[in-house]
């Protein structure tokens, strides 16, 4: 009898690390791909990526930084809390480009685990008329 409490002491003991919660923020986007699709020359180049804090610790955006000076990205000053949404605004400059794009938004925040999140737009640009 003593034995088999043992081992379910022992199981609880071990067991516990599997279902404790990790602590901190965890952000999560809607998406992390934005197609703009085939737009005009000199559209609305404007985007936005949004995002919930489901972690239980606040969220800090750190930095936001575009792969091309073409693509200008800004992100929330105030800490985002748990259970809050944020957004990230991506404007594309489709006054003075054309052709296809592919455009990588790093992301780096205050969550533990991967700190670092790779947002993506695509699309084409028209030529002037």
């Amino acid at each position: 009898m003593k034995t088999n409490l043992y081992l379910s002491l022992l199981f609880l003991v071990l067991a516990y690390p599997l279902t404790a919660q990790t602590s901190g923020p965890i952000i999560e986007f809607d998406t992390t791909i934005i197609d703009y699709g085939i737009v005009e020359n000199s559209s609305d180049g404007k985007r936005v990526f949004t995002f919930i804090n489901n972690g239980d610790q606040d969220l800090i955006i750190k930095n936001v930084a575009s792969s091309c000076g073409c693509t200008i990205p800004k992100k929330p000053e105030a800490p985002i809390a748990p259970g809050e949404r944020g957004e990230i605004v991506v404007e594309y400059d489709t006054k003075n480009r054309k052709g296809p794009f592919r455009k990588t938004i790093t992301v780096t925040t205050n969550v533990t685990e991967n700190p670092i999140v790779a947002l993506k737009i695509k699309g084409e640009v028209l030529p002037k008329p």
